[in-house]
């Protein structure tokens, strides 16, 4: 076991409102990714635990204890556990950096935000979209919203926190118990989220935490008593939580993979366009599933591009992930840098230029400087590449570029630039993916109203806030019948 003064960070499994070490020591290191030191084994939750586990959310869904307390107590917990979140937004700030790689400049404007899901969920319950009424002429009809039952949620590596916090606030809001696992690479900040949970007051065993990889995976998303599935990750995994669930059924909700396509038009300001790339492309270290990867440039305008896209990028600054003046951090961990590195390897193999750009830092972590990737054809790169690396490819009319967008099978967001928002806008929607963003790649949604599907093999469901909340619940109406139609 290291002596990393990071070792404070701890996996801990929170079962029927006991917490204790998962008794399992899985062969891969948690490591620090910006040194490559080891901190700790991944560890994993017992199979009588997981089961166990589920077992106390069946029985607390089976009583209607959580699910029938009443709306204001679970909207006020709900912002109790959001002034916890609050008062610990330092520690889960550095919890996520340690885990992600991603700098902690970036993990703290995400943990400060944590607090704001669970007020939205209190709001949202508050607002009475879980009963509406419906009755007409003295006859009373209901329209109720109410939780499928007990809801597993599954995070990534690349944001664990921020990702369960939502969508277990969302699901707790609701009435469903909720069992969260842990990714087993990047565990601390969902641990200190349960922390949160639990001193809160969330009655016991209505959230409960556990650790592991696919085995525990597979355990939860294919017991007949878990009623609902939210998961974000690879497309791979998300086919076999699919063919897991599919005997009984599960509602699911699987957010996967994106090749996400951004089409340069003729018009377009190349300076500002390389600038908006540039940060989507670099956004938490390039492992954001919504990130532009494949780039679709007039050919006269290619060169110029690449050329603006190189002088941005060497601009940023390369360093560790608790350096708060640090721009990029490392990698998440060693095994996603090897997939990276063979994946370029592979199309290197194919003709394609490979241009490194950027500076490392002397340490020695998961470091990994943006890529660009010239000269290889779209056949050639429909596979994700979760990492800072874009692929650039010229073409000669735009309705080329936008089937070539298209023939993808993957449909999560797309990315226009030129300076005719009229025309933009226009092409934006002739691409079939769930969000298309013109001249600009936020992170945050376009509008707080906003959808977004997943399309094609990009998942199931929707990405949302509204999507998402109303995911956890089933619809059921109850009323007097009408008497006396003819039929």
């Amino acid at each position: 076991m290291s002596t990393d003064p990071l070792q404070r960070w701890t996996q801990r499994d929170l079962v029927g409102g006991v917490r204790s070490t998962p008794e399992t020591e899985l062969s891969a290191w948690i490591c620090n990714p910006s040194t490559g030191q080891p901190i700790e084994t991944q560890r994993s939750t017992s199979t009588m635990q997981v089961l166990r586990a589920i077992q106390i959310a069946d029985d607390i869904d089976r009583a209607g204890t959580w699910r029938d307390t009443p709306l204001e107590l679970r909207a006020q917990l709900m912002e109790s556990i959001a002034q916890e979140l609050d008062s610990h937004a330092p520690d889960i700030a550095e919890a996520e950096a340690l885990g992600t790689g991603i700098v902690i400049s970036v993990t703290r404007m995400f943990a400060d935000s944590l607090g704001s899901v669970f007020r939205d969920a209190a709001n949202r319950l508050r607002s009475g979209w879980t009963s509406t009424d419906l009755s007409e002429e003295q006859r009373p009809v209901r329209l109720l919203r109410l939780p499928w039952g007990p809801t597993v949620v599954l995070v990534p590596w690349n944001s664990p926190s921020g990702v369960a916090s939502k969508k277990v606030a969302y699901a707790l809001a609701v009435g469903a118990p909720v069992i969260l696992k842990a990714n087993e690479w990047a565990p601390y900040g969902c641990n200190l989220l349960a922390d949160a949970i639990e001193r809160a007051g969330v009655p016991s065993g209505a959230f409960q935490l556990v650790h592991g990889g696919a085995e525990v995976g597979h355990l939860l998303v294919s017991d007949p008593r878990v009623r609902a599935i939210s998961f974000t990750g690879s497309v791979a995994v998300g086919r076999q939580i699919a063919q897991a669930a599919a005997p009984n059924f599960t509602a699911l909700q699987l957010e996967l993979s994106g090749n996400n396509p951004a089409v340069v038009l003729e018009d377009a300001d190349i300076r500002a366009t390389a600038s908006e790339l540039r940060d989507g492309m670099v956004k938490l270290n390039g492992e954001w599933c919504e990130a532009p990867r494949k780039i679709f440039v007039p050919r006269d305008l290619h060169d110029e591009l690449c050329d603006a896209l190189r002088e941005s990028l060497r601009g940023l600054r390369i360093g560790s992930h608790d350096d708060p003046s640090a721009e990029i951090g490392p990698l998440a961990n060693a095994q996603h840098r090897g997939r990276l590195d063979a994946q370029l390897r592979a199309l290197e193999a194919l003709g394609a230029s490979v241009e490194s750009v950027g500076e490392l830092p002397d340490l020695q972590g998961w470091f990994w400087a943006p890529r660009l990737v010239t000269g290889v054809s779209t056949n050639d790169c429909v596979e994700e590449m979760f990492g800072p690396v874009v692929t650039i490819h010229p073409y000669d009319l735009v309705e080329d570029a936008i089937a070539e967008a298209n023939s993808s099978p993957y449909g999560l967001a797309a990315y226009v630039f030129g300076t005719d928002i009229d025309e933009a806008m226009e092409i934006g929607a002739s691409l079939r993916f769930g969000e298309v963003k013109v001249n600009g790649t936020s992170l945050l949604d376009l509008s707080s109203r906003s959808v977004q599907s997943f399309w094609r093999s990009s998942g199931i469901g929707g990405h949302g806030d509204d999507d998402v909340f109303a995911f956890f619940c089933g619809t059921q109406i109850v009323g007097v019948d009408r008497l006396g139609l003819p039929i």
